[in-house]
């Protein structure tokens, strides 16, 4: 059974600086592409960022400069280095995998930036 699990968030102040970590199981071969999205109260979810086998990465205007993306292929696992958070940054954020078959999300972890 695949499962994603992300952990790392928390209640930070504006300014400050998180790592989410996504960490797949149950998988036998190497997602093709790994994400992260948000979702904030009253928003849609959204993408954050994703990168793909061949470090290609991809982020939302709102987050460049600030936030990256990275993982660790023979793990399965995927990271997001938040930097100079923002009150807007403040939402759920979800590790997700698509493939071909199935898209697997993870159960979700919250983040709050708030002074």
């Amino acid at each position: 059974q695949v499962q994603l699990a992300e952990s790392g968030g928390a209640l930070v102040q504006p300014g400050e600086s998180l790592r989410l970590s996504c960490a797949a199981s149950g998988y036998t071969g190497v997602f093709t592409v790994m994400a992260w999205y948000r979702q904030a109260p009253g928003k849609e979810r959204e993408l954050v960022a994703g990168i793909t086998t061949g470090a290609e990465r991809k982020y939302a205007d709102s987050v460049k400069g600030r936030f990256t993306i990275s993982r660790e292929k023979a793990k399965n696992m995927v990271y997001l280095q938040m930097n100079d958070l923002k009150p807007e940054d403040t939402a759920v954020y979800y590790c997700n995998a698509p493939t071909a078959r199935q898209t697997y999300w993870g159960q979700g972890t919250q983040v709050t930036v708030s002074s």
